[in-house]
């Protein structure tokens, strides 16, 4: 049966949720929810609940390529109430290598009927990274390299999501000395919007969210490395809850030393905080329980470009002259400084966005939301 003639592709998601038990209430507290995630104003959820109640499901097709399958291990951590189960109830997965109960040709046949059915309105996931060096043989699907079937997908797609570091920046694959010249998403397509969630993995809860955020509103505010801004905006280091101790210049020599004991700072064994922006610290992982700082080891900026190749994961971030106490002096009142003229700032931006906020679908984004 072929996407157009399964009823799956005409319901209405109001429809099926309706239709798997889920009340109106339970879909306004998600709606409710990702809003808050995605910073977005109170009245954006229920303009969210109005958009996807009245969509169908949004047709996705889901390439992975050199990669460790990490990505997709982690979107299917579900925990209850699951934000990931609700929103695979808003999209038709027409094709994951991993997930799909297909195999073989019947597999292919299932992306080439989904690029078909869907032509122009389907969202192309991508995790791991391309090797481009001697035309893409160094990893092939199906007979066709890796190059050619992200060319043919991404031809006819409204809108691409790149999963996780190395679909976004090439990764692990393009790190020294890259022998098949692998790279990312972007390096390749330059006609088609591209949203970037890097992370080695992502959080679960930061891809459903913008995915959530694609389906209702369209593209959302990027920063300049394509990446969500309301995951992405700040540091980990900003949000950190190790942060006090820092601004006292109180640091942990060692992982198994005193300080390292009393919960103090961890930039002197090489947390990369300060420089790396994503939600780890916020959101957290397994469920709000913990991420790797609050486990006792420093961030290795897993989220920023090439960050297998920066350095150390487990030597402190140059300051300069300055020893860590009196750089974070330095950081604190620079910091102030811009925390206020920032608040300022986002507080007119959020008074503009109220009364501007518009739901965008993704006919809007070059494809049609029927």
């Amino acid at each position: 049966m072929t996407p157009e003639e399964n009823n799956e592709t005409t319901e209405t998601l109001g429809q099926n949720l309706i239709g798997n038990g889920v009340s109106r209430r339970t879909f306004l507290k998600f709606c409710s929810t990702v809003a808050s995630a995605m910073a977005l104003p109170p009245t954006a959820a229920t303009a969210m609940a109005e958009t996807l109640s009245k969509a169908t499901r949004q047709s996705v097709i889901w390439l992975s390529f050199q990669e460790c399958t990490g990505c997709t291990e982690s979107i299917t951590r579900s925990h209850k109430p699951t934000l990931e189960s609700l929103i695979f109830d808003f999209v038709s997965l027409d094709y994951h290598h991993t997930l799909q109960a297909a195999s073989g040709d019947a597999a292919e046949h299932a992306r080439e009927e989904a690029q078909k059915a869907h032509k122009g309105k389907y969202i192309l996931i991508v995790d791991g990274a391309i090797p481009v060096k001697d035309d893409g043989v160094y990893s092939t699907i199906a007979g066709i390299t890796n190059l050619q079937m992200l060319k043919d997908v991404a031809a006819d797609a409204a809108a691409i999501v790149s999963v996780g570091s190395c679909a976004a920046f090439g990764g692990l694959p393009k790190a020294d000395p890259n022998p098949t010249g692998a790279v990312a998403v972007s390096d390749i397509i330059k006609d088609k919007p591209i949203i970037n969630i890097p992370g080695c993995p992502p959080i679960p809860v930061v891809m459903t969210g913008v995915l959530a955020h694609v389906l209702t509103f369209g593209i959302p505010e990027l920063d300049s490395h394509g990446r969500p801004v309301a995951f992405f905006g700040e540091s980990i280091h900003d949000r950190c809850y190790r942060r006090p101790f820092y601004d006292r210049g109180l640091f942990a020599k060692a992982f198994d030393d005193e300080g390292a004991r009393k919960g103090w700072c961890l930039f002197e064994v090489g947390c990369k905080g300060p420089t790396t922006h994503n939600a780890c610290a916020t959101v957290k992982w397994n469920n709000g329980t913990s991420f790797p700082i609050q486990s006792g080891h420093g961030c290795i900026g897993c989220s920023e470009p090439d960050f297998w190749d920066a350095g150390s994961f487990y030597k402190a971030l140059s300051t300069g002259s300055m020893n860590p106490g009196e750089w974070a002096t330095d950081a604190l009142l620079a910091g102030a400084a811009v925390g206020v003229a920032s608040g300022i700032l986002n507080k007119a931006s959020k008074s503009k966005a109220e009364k501007n906020h518009k739901p965008v679908t993704l006919e809007d984004m070059g494809g049609k939301n029927e």
